[in-house]
Protein backbone atom coordinates (compact mmCIF):
# COMPACT_ATOMS: atom_id res chain seq x y z
CA UNK A 1 0.00 0.00 0.00
CA UNK A 2 1.98 3.28 -0.81
CA UNK A 3 1.07 6.17 1.26
CA UNK A 4 1.14 9.89 -0.35
CA UNK A 5 3.93 11.97 1.14
CA UNK A 6 2.97 14.44 3.28
CA UNK A 7 3.36 17.99 2.35
CA UNK A 8 4.23 20.61 4.59
CA UNK A 9 2.37 23.82 3.88
CA UNK A 10 4.02 27.13 2.96
CA UNK A 11 4.08 29.60 5.72
CA UNK A 12 1.78 32.54 4.80
CA UNK A 13 3.13 36.04 4.36
CA UNK A 14 2.62 38.47 7.00
CA UNK A 15 1.91 42.38 6.49
CA UNK A 16 4.52 44.55 5.55
CA UNK A 17 7.64 44.76 8.56
CA UNK A 18 6.07 46.24 11.71
CA UNK A 19 3.03 45.47 10.50
CA UNK A 20 -0.15 43.63 11.97
CA UNK A 21 0.44 39.59 11.45
CA UNK A 22 -2.23 38.12 9.78
CA UNK A 23 -3.23 34.87 11.41
CA UNK A 24 -3.88 31.37 9.69
CA UNK A 25 -3.34 27.91 10.74
CA UNK A 26 -0.91 27.87 8.02
CA UNK A 27 0.93 30.55 9.82
CA UNK A 28 0.95 29.23 13.02
CA UNK A 29 2.14 25.28 11.81
CA UNK A 30 4.95 27.69 10.30
CA UNK A 31 5.78 29.41 13.89
CA UNK A 32 6.03 26.61 15.47
CA UNK A 33 8.49 25.54 13.56
CA UNK A 34 11.01 27.01 16.01
CA UNK A 35 9.67 28.55 19.60
CA UNK A 36 9.32 31.89 20.05
CA UNK A 37 11.47 33.67 22.99
CA UNK A 38 9.21 34.56 26.17
CA UNK A 39 9.09 38.35 26.77
CA UNK A 40 10.98 39.07 29.77
CA UNK A 41 12.23 42.25 30.72
CA UNK A 42 15.89 42.37 31.37
CA UNK A 43 16.54 46.20 31.45
CA UNK A 44 15.65 49.73 29.56
CA UNK A 45 17.91 52.02 28.01
CA UNK A 46 17.48 56.36 28.73
CA UNK A 47 20.12 58.03 26.20
CA UNK A 48 22.12 60.65 27.23
CA UNK A 49 24.64 61.50 24.16
CA UNK A 50 27.55 62.68 25.67
CA UNK A 51 25.96 64.09 29.04
CA UNK A 52 26.50 61.17 31.29
CA UNK A 53 28.07 63.09 34.32
CA UNK A 54 25.12 65.31 34.25
CA UNK A 55 22.88 62.46 33.61
CA UNK A 56 24.11 60.89 36.46
CA UNK A 57 24.09 63.68 38.98
CA UNK A 58 20.46 64.24 37.82
CA UNK A 59 19.53 60.43 38.41
CA UNK A 60 20.74 60.59 41.51
CA UNK A 61 18.93 63.62 42.72
CA UNK A 62 15.72 61.39 41.84
CA UNK A 63 17.07 58.91 44.62
CA UNK A 64 18.76 56.26 42.67
CA UNK A 65 22.09 54.40 43.74
CA UNK A 66 24.01 54.05 40.53
CA UNK A 67 26.84 51.54 39.03
CA UNK A 68 30.21 52.94 38.90
CA UNK A 69 30.41 54.13 35.50
CA UNK A 70 31.03 51.28 33.21
CA UNK A 71 33.14 51.25 30.25
CA UNK A 72 31.53 48.97 27.06
CA UNK A 73 34.31 47.51 24.45
CA UNK A 74 31.99 48.88 21.91
CA UNK A 75 32.57 52.50 23.14
CA UNK A 76 29.75 53.36 24.68
CA UNK A 77 30.22 54.03 28.60
CA UNK A 78 26.73 53.70 30.93
CA UNK A 79 25.58 53.67 34.39
CA UNK A 80 22.82 51.19 35.94
CA UNK A 81 20.23 50.98 38.41
CA UNK A 82 19.78 48.06 39.38
CA UNK A 83 16.65 46.52 40.79
CA UNK A 84 15.17 43.17 41.45
CA UNK A 85 14.79 41.12 38.07
CA UNK A 86 15.69 44.06 35.81
CA UNK A 87 17.86 47.29 35.60
CA UNK A 88 17.70 50.96 33.97
CA UNK A 89 20.90 51.71 31.97
CA UNK A 90 22.03 55.47 31.46
CA UNK A 91 24.19 54.95 27.98
CA UNK A 92 26.12 57.66 26.69
CA UNK A 93 29.69 58.08 24.55
CA UNK A 94 32.68 59.56 25.79
CA UNK A 95 33.37 63.30 24.06
CA UNK A 96 35.24 62.62 20.80
CA UNK A 97 34.11 59.33 20.85
CA UNK A 98 32.68 58.43 17.12
CA UNK A 99 32.49 54.49 17.53
CA UNK A 100 29.03 54.33 18.52
CA UNK A 101 27.00 57.14 16.40
CA UNK A 102 23.49 56.19 16.90
CA UNK A 103 23.98 57.45 20.77
CA UNK A 104 24.35 60.87 19.32
CA UNK A 105 22.22 60.31 16.55
CA UNK A 106 18.87 60.35 18.52
CA UNK A 107 17.31 62.48 21.07
CA UNK A 108 17.40 61.95 24.93
CA UNK A 109 15.15 60.28 26.90
CA UNK A 110 13.99 56.46 26.41
CA UNK A 111 15.73 54.55 23.71
CA UNK A 112 15.94 51.57 23.99
CA UNK A 113 13.47 48.28 25.37
CA UNK A 114 15.85 44.99 26.16
CA UNK A 115 14.20 41.73 26.59
CA UNK A 116 16.14 39.32 28.61
CA UNK A 117 17.54 35.39 26.48
CA UNK A 118 19.55 32.90 28.01
CA UNK A 119 20.55 32.16 24.62
CA UNK A 120 21.27 34.22 22.11
CA UNK A 121 21.67 32.04 19.15
CA UNK A 122 18.64 30.39 19.58
CA UNK A 123 16.97 33.91 19.69
CA UNK A 124 18.33 35.03 16.42
CA UNK A 125 17.29 31.67 14.85
CA UNK A 126 14.12 31.97 15.77
CA UNK A 127 13.15 35.26 15.60
CA UNK A 128 14.75 35.52 11.92
CA UNK A 129 12.41 31.97 11.31
CA UNK A 130 9.48 34.11 12.02
CA UNK A 131 10.48 36.85 9.94
CA UNK A 132 11.28 39.32 12.04
CA UNK A 133 14.43 41.72 10.90
CA UNK A 134 17.16 41.05 13.04
CA UNK A 135 20.60 41.28 13.46
CA UNK A 136 23.22 37.98 13.83
CA UNK A 137 24.34 38.49 17.78
CA UNK A 138 26.90 40.79 18.90
CA UNK A 139 28.81 39.82 22.21
CA UNK A 140 30.88 42.63 24.39
CA UNK A 141 32.30 43.14 27.51
CA UNK A 142 32.95 46.21 30.38
CA UNK A 143 34.96 45.68 33.29
CA UNK A 144 33.46 45.93 36.75
CA UNK A 145 35.15 47.31 39.77
CA UNK A 146 34.60 44.84 42.88
CA UNK A 147 36.52 44.64 46.57
CA UNK A 148 39.02 41.73 45.26
CA UNK A 149 39.43 42.69 41.68
CA UNK A 150 38.43 44.08 38.54
CA UNK A 151 36.27 41.63 36.43
CA UNK A 152 34.51 41.29 32.65
CA UNK A 153 30.91 41.43 32.84
CA UNK A 154 30.73 39.80 29.70
CA UNK A 155 26.85 40.13 27.31
CA UNK A 156 25.63 38.53 24.03
CA UNK A 157 22.57 40.75 22.15
CA UNK A 158 20.50 40.22 19.39
CA UNK A 159 18.62 43.58 18.22
CA UNK A 160 16.09 44.09 15.71
CA UNK A 161 17.67 45.72 12.61
CA UNK A 162 17.21 49.54 12.86
CA UNK A 163 14.98 50.99 10.85
CA UNK A 164 12.08 48.24 11.46
CA UNK A 165 10.70 50.56 13.83
CA UNK A 166 10.63 54.73 14.91
CA UNK A 167 10.24 53.98 18.46
CA UNK A 168 13.81 53.32 19.05
CA UNK A 169 16.17 50.08 19.97
CA UNK A 170 14.80 46.86 20.39
CA UNK A 171 16.92 44.11 21.53
CA UNK A 172 17.71 40.79 23.51
CA UNK A 173 20.58 40.50 25.62
CA UNK A 174 22.09 37.12 27.05
CA UNK A 175 24.12 37.86 30.48
CA UNK A 176 27.44 35.43 30.55
CA UNK A 177 27.76 36.91 33.91
CA UNK A 178 24.92 37.94 35.93
CA UNK A 179 26.65 37.75 39.05
CA UNK A 180 28.56 40.56 37.97
CA UNK A 181 25.86 42.79 37.32
CA UNK A 182 22.54 41.88 40.01
CA UNK A 183 24.32 42.83 43.15
CA UNK A 184 22.59 43.55 46.19
CA UNK A 185 25.01 46.69 47.21
CA UNK A 186 23.61 48.35 44.18
CA UNK A 187 19.91 47.42 44.84
CA UNK A 188 18.64 49.91 47.31
CA UNK A 189 17.73 53.01 46.13
CA UNK A 190 16.32 56.57 48.60
CA UNK A 191 13.41 56.29 46.08
CA UNK A 192 12.33 53.04 47.38
CA UNK A 193 12.65 51.67 43.67
CA UNK A 194 12.02 48.02 43.06
CA UNK A 195 11.40 47.60 39.14
CA UNK A 196 9.78 48.73 35.96
CA UNK A 197 6.50 47.95 35.94
CA UNK A 198 6.00 49.32 32.67
CA UNK A 199 7.25 51.21 29.25
CA UNK A 200 5.13 53.22 27.37
CA UNK A 201 5.51 53.98 23.56
CA UNK A 202 3.63 56.23 21.99
CA UNK A 203 2.43 55.66 18.18
CA UNK A 204 0.17 57.16 15.69
CA UNK A 205 -0.96 53.72 14.68
CA UNK A 206 -0.36 50.96 17.96
CA UNK A 207 -1.35 48.13 15.40
CA UNK A 208 2.05 48.62 13.69
CA UNK A 209 4.27 47.69 16.65
CA UNK A 210 1.90 45.94 18.15
CA UNK A 211 1.78 43.44 15.07
CA UNK A 212 6.12 43.46 15.39
CA UNK A 213 5.69 42.24 18.72
CA UNK A 214 3.11 39.87 17.77
CA UNK A 215 5.66 38.93 15.68
CA UNK A 216 8.38 38.57 17.77
CA UNK A 217 6.67 36.42 20.65
CA UNK A 218 2.89 35.28 19.38
CA UNK A 219 -0.71 37.01 18.81
CA UNK A 220 -1.36 35.70 22.89
CA UNK A 221 1.47 38.12 24.22
CA UNK A 222 -0.17 40.95 22.72
CA UNK A 223 -3.88 42.02 23.55
CA UNK A 224 -5.60 45.39 22.66
CA UNK A 225 -5.97 48.15 25.22
CA UNK A 226 -7.99 50.96 25.24
CA UNK A 227 -5.89 53.21 22.53
CA UNK A 228 -3.44 50.73 21.75
CA UNK A 229 -1.80 47.12 22.29
CA UNK A 230 0.15 45.99 25.16
CA UNK A 231 2.85 43.40 25.43
CA UNK A 232 2.74 41.43 28.35
CA UNK A 233 6.73 40.84 29.57
CA UNK A 234 7.33 38.94 32.40
CA UNK A 235 6.29 40.92 35.29
CA UNK A 236 6.38 43.89 32.95
CA UNK A 237 4.06 45.38 30.47
CA UNK A 238 4.96 47.43 27.38
CA UNK A 239 1.94 50.01 26.51
CA UNK A 240 1.99 51.21 22.63
CA UNK A 241 -0.38 54.33 23.07
CA UNK A 242 -1.84 56.84 20.62
CA UNK A 243 -0.42 60.39 21.41
CA UNK A 244 -4.05 61.74 22.56
CA UNK A 245 -4.26 58.37 25.24
CA UNK A 246 -0.39 59.68 26.39
CA UNK A 247 -1.54 62.73 26.56
CA UNK A 248 -4.24 62.15 28.78
CA UNK A 249 -1.93 60.03 31.03
CA UNK A 250 0.80 62.34 32.06
CA UNK A 251 -0.57 65.60 30.48
CA UNK A 252 2.10 68.48 29.86
CA UNK A 253 4.95 65.74 31.44
CA UNK A 254 5.51 64.69 27.97
CA UNK A 255 8.16 65.65 25.54
CA UNK A 256 7.75 66.66 22.31
CA UNK A 257 7.66 63.93 19.87
CA UNK A 258 10.50 65.39 17.13
CA UNK A 259 8.62 64.63 14.27
CA UNK A 260 8.80 60.64 15.16
CA UNK A 261 5.62 58.52 14.32
CA UNK A 262 6.46 56.46 17.42
CA UNK A 263 8.78 57.02 20.38
CA UNK A 264 9.23 55.76 23.76
CA UNK A 265 8.15 58.24 26.36
CA UNK A 266 7.90 57.04 29.95
CA UNK A 267 8.30 54.26 32.56
CA UNK A 268 6.02 53.50 35.75
CA UNK A 269 8.19 52.18 38.39
CA UNK A 270 7.35 50.61 41.39
CA UNK A 271 8.33 51.62 44.77
CA UNK A 272 7.95 50.35 47.97
CA UNK A 273 7.10 53.56 49.23
CA UNK A 274 5.85 56.70 47.70
CA UNK A 275 6.51 58.76 50.80
CA UNK A 276 10.14 57.66 50.20
CA UNK A 277 10.03 59.06 46.98
CA UNK A 278 8.57 62.52 47.60
CA UNK A 279 11.51 62.34 50.63
CA UNK A 280 14.31 61.23 47.88
CA UNK A 281 12.99 64.01 45.70
CA UNK A 282 12.97 66.60 48.22
CA UNK A 283 16.39 65.84 49.52
CA UNK A 284 17.34 66.16 45.63
CA UNK A 285 16.10 69.39 44.92
CA UNK A 286 13.79 68.14 42.49
CA UNK A 287 10.69 70.26 42.23
CA UNK A 288 9.13 69.68 39.23
CA UNK A 289 7.54 66.32 40.39
CA UNK A 290 3.26 65.97 40.78
CA UNK A 291 1.82 64.28 43.82
CA UNK A 292 -0.97 62.78 43.12
CA UNK A 293 -3.08 60.16 45.25
CA UNK A 294 -1.20 57.05 43.85
CA UNK A 295 1.36 58.25 41.98
CA UNK A 296 4.23 60.29 41.75
CA UNK A 297 5.28 61.99 37.81
CA UNK A 298 8.20 63.19 37.57
CA UNK A 299 8.52 65.25 33.89
CA UNK A 300 11.01 64.97 31.11
CA UNK A 301 12.63 68.33 31.52
CA UNK A 302 13.42 66.67 35.23
CA UNK A 303 14.23 63.34 34.33
CA UNK A 304 16.48 63.62 31.32
CA UNK A 305 14.16 63.60 28.71
CA UNK A 306 11.40 61.02 29.88
CA UNK A 307 8.56 60.81 32.23
CA UNK A 308 9.12 58.80 35.10
CA UNK A 309 6.38 57.48 36.97
CA UNK A 310 6.22 55.77 40.63
CA UNK A 311 3.57 53.70 41.84
CA UNK A 312 3.59 51.80 45.18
Amino acid sequence: MSVAPRVRPAPAKDAVAGGPFVFSPRSALHSFAMPLPIPTLDHVVVNVRDRIDEAAETYRRLGFTLTPRGYHTLGSINHLAMFGTEYLELIAVPPGDTRRPEILATPEGLNGLVWGTEDADHTYEALRSAGVPVEPPQQFSRPVALADGPRDATFRTVHVTPGTTQAGRLYFCHHLTRNLVWRDEWRHHPNAAIGVARAVIAAEDPAKLGGLFSRMFGMDAVREIADGRRLLAGLSQFDVITPAALAGAFGDAVPDSGGRSEFMVALTLRTRSLAAVAAALRAGGIQAARREDDRIVVPTAAAFGLVLEFRE
